[in-house]
């Protein structure tokens, strides 16, 4: 069992930058990859971003790429998502999830979630 817990969200005015981090206990989950999701009042959960934790190996949603960058800190067993120019529609709760054995897009391929932390960009 994997245990994460995300943290860092908050509130930000647009173009301003904020990194969250996703901290493991547990089992490790140095043989996985760990997926970034958020959701949105009303909206489907959607992609963010995938990181193999052995590689750095790392795959953006498009809708996102260019402003994120998905990094891991072993000693720390934590990965992190730095957003940076956000805009207000970066809004949602975002989660960190665990547990696929490959960089998937698709929540249903991770069985291992967070509680969430809040992003609110102000415009």
């Amino acid at each position: 069992q994997v245990q994460l817990v995300e943290s860092g969200g908050g509130l930000v005015r647009a173009g301003g930058s904020l990194r969250l981090s996703c901290a493991a206990s547990g089992r490790t989950f140095s043989n996985y990859v760990v997926g970034w999701f958020r959701q949105a009042p009303g909206k489907e959960r959607e992609f963010v971003a995938s990181i193999r934790w052995s590689s750095d190996s790392v795959y953006y949603g498009d809708s996102v790429k260019g402003r994120i960058t998905c990094s891991t800190d072993n000693a720390k067993n934590t990965v992190y998502l730095q957003m940076m120019r956000l805009k207000p529609e970066d809004t949602a709760i975002y989660y960190c999830a665990s547990g696929s054995d490959y960089l998937s897009y698709l929540a249903r391929d991770y069985p291992y979630w967070g509680q969430g932390t809040q992003v609110t960009v102000s415009s």
